[in-house]
């Protein structure tokens, strides 16, 4: 979890964090835990972090940890969610380089080490795949989808069916997925700026846009 999303009261700065009470968990554990795990990832990679090293960082039993999450995937999961809602959303306004520049910045922060970590587990772990892909991955397509589908309206003065947005998606997104995640290299400016004007080129002459 990025730092940017962490309350200035920090629970980790504490000695004891607020055990659950009643039948919904303690906010302050469950961000206890979700910084924890970010931290951890950061610092030992994905095959280092463990139940035990969440628990003892964050200064909560195993136990509890255990009462509200089965595994390891399954916070990084609840991380990825908290962090990736606002980093990855689309800006009303925002042209199409300038929000693949900060998906770029994304993937160099903790939050997006986190969700490179799980797409690389996600290729050994079929149950971790399934959940990754039909909780987080179909939730930022829609996401991906109608943002994209606005900003081209707005950019281009035409109407963009969901159909073409879907294409669109692709060919924008591609390039940088591909540098990030299997050339292990991060997306300068050179490949934002090429892939957005590409895709604006593209959807300006398939849709006849002035």
């Amino acid at each position: 979890m990025s730092a940017a999303a962490r309350t200035p009261q920090d629970p980790r700065s504490t000695s004891a964090v607020t055990s659950r009470t009643g039948p919904r968990r303690s906010e302050s554990v469950r961000l206890a835990v979700l910084h924890a795990a970010d931290d951890l990832l950061v610092e030992r990679g994905f095959a280092g972090l463990t139940i035990e090293g969440i628990a003892n960082r964050a200064g909560v039993a195993k136990q509890t940890i255990y009462r509200w999450w089965k595994s390891k995937v399954e916070i990084l999961l609840d991380t990825l969610a908290d962090d990736a809602h606002e980093a990855l959303a689309w800006h009303e306004g925002e042209d199409l380089a300038t929000h693949l520049r900060r998906l770029a910045d994304f993937f160099q922060e903790p939050s997006g080490h986190v969700l490179r970590s799980l797409l690389g587990h996600a290729q050994l772990d079929a149950e971790a795949a399934e959940s990754l892909r039909e909780g987080f991955l179909r939730e930022q397509r829609r996401r991906d989808v109608a943002g994209l589908r606005a900003t081209l309206e707005r950019q281009l003065g035409t109407p963009v069916d969901e159909a073409a947005a879907e294409s669109y998606v692709d060919l924008l997104l591609g390039p940088l997925y591909y540098r990030v995640l299997v050339l292990g290299r991060p997306a300068d400016k050179q490949v934002t700026e090429t892939a957005a004007r590409r895709v604006l080129d593209l959807a300006r002459a398939e849709l006849g846009a002035p």
